[in-house]
């Protein structure tokens, strides 16, 4: 399974958009987009920067790669 990220769900159920974010860090739109549509990932480093501007726990902008059953 490939490694993904929500950012974009997250932006969106927040009601923000990626131009918004990438004011925030500092980064290209293209850059956000490029992220957002999972063609490149962001360093951890970016993650944390991008939870904090968010408001949300970092974990919650990485989707899960395994299926746990307990």
């Amino acid at each position: 399974m490939e490694a993904t990220n929500r950012i974009k769900a997250v932006l969106a159920e927040k009601r923000l958009t990626s131009k918004w974010l990438s004011l925030r860090l500092g980064k290209s739109e293209n850059t956000i987009s490029r992220w957002c549509s999972n063609k490149v990932q962001p360093t951890l480093d970016n993650l944390y920067e991008v939870a904090e501007i968010l408001d949300i726990e970092v974990r919650s902008l990485i989707a899960p790669t395994k299926h746990t059953t307990f």
